[in-house]
C-alpha cells in the first residue's frame, strides 16, 4: 500500500486503536473502507474491544513512562478514571484485565469507580 495522504493521516489513530489498516481490496464487512476523491484508498480494520483495551493500557504505560503499576495511588485513580471515560469496563473482563495492569484487586478497582462517581455527584450537586 502507497503511502497516500489519507493513510498518513489515520495511521497514528489506527495505531493507537491497534487497528489494522489493509488496502481497500482486502476489506471485509466488518471494516471501514476510506476513500479520498471518490476513489477508495485504505480500508480499517478494527480490533475486537478487548484488544482495544490492551492497547488502550499499552498506550496509558507509554505516557506515563513506566508500568501502569508502579504509579502512584493518585495516578491509578486517573488512569481508571480515563478508561471509565473511554468504556473500558463495558468490554468483558474490564476491571480485571485493569485491575492486573495496576497492580490492584477488583475492589480496589471498584472502590476508585465508586469514587469518582461520588466526586461527580457531589459535583453537580454544588453546580446545580
Amino acid at each position: 500500500m502507497t503511502e497516500h495522504p489519507l493513510v498518513v493521516a489515520v495511521k497514528p489513530l489506527a495505531d493507537a486503536m491497534g487497528a489494522e489498516l489493509l488496502g481497500p481490496e482486502r476489506a471485509e464487512a466488518d471494516d471501514v473502507v476510506l476513500s479520498w476523491e471518490g476513489e477508495e484508498v485504505v480500508a480499517v480494520r478494527l480490533p475486537q474491544l478487548s484488544e482495544s483495551l490492551d492497547h488502550i493500557l499499552a498506550a496509558m504505560e507509554r505516557r506515563h513512562g513506566m508500568p501502569l503499576a508502579a504509579l502512584d495511588r493518585k495516578a491509578k485513580q486517573e488512569v481508571v478514571r480515563v478508561l471509565e471515560a473511554r468504556g473500558a469496563f463495558s468490554v468483558r473482563h474490564g476491571v480485571e484485565t485493569v485491575a492486573g495492569a495496576l497492580g490492584v484487586s477488583r475492589f480496589t478497582v471498584y472502590n476508585y469507580l465508586n469514587r469518582e462517581t461520588a466526586l461527580n455527584r457531589e459535583k453537580a450537586a454544588q453546580d446545580g
